[in-house]
């Protein structure tokens, strides 16, 4: 890993937000003010202290979080109908054949 150097520290702090749902600047949520305060504390001089460690493990976060988001967005996009009740299901799947069902006669 590279060294703690501002830039460094700068680009994670970005990635973690990026990764969390958008919120606007003006009314930061608590997981988001707890992560600027965790960010802006001085790291210590010593090879890989703590705060190392937590870089490493902020890194992982951030790879964890968007491969979890990666992954909700291609279970939407190759099973679209996950969200839709049975009888939306089964109209959308005659469509797909080439066949409207018919409409079920109700009485007023």
């Amino acid at each position: 890993m590279a060294a703690a150097t501002p830039p460094t520290l700068r680009s994670l702090y970005r990635s973690i937000l990026r990764e969390l749902p958008h919120r606007p600047l003006s009314t930061p949520s608590p997981l988001q003010q707890r992560i600027r305060s965790s960010f802006s504390t001085a790291p210590s001089p010593s090879p890989l202290t703590t705060s190392e460690y937590d870089l490493l493990a902020a890194e992982q976060y951030v790879q964890y979080a968007r491969a979890q988001r990666m992954y909700a967005t291609l279970l939407e996009r190759y099973n679209p109908g996950m969200g839709m009740d049975e009888e939306e299901r089964v109209r959308l799947t005659a469509r797909r054949v080439g066949m409207d069902l018919p409409e079920e006669w109700r009485k007023p």
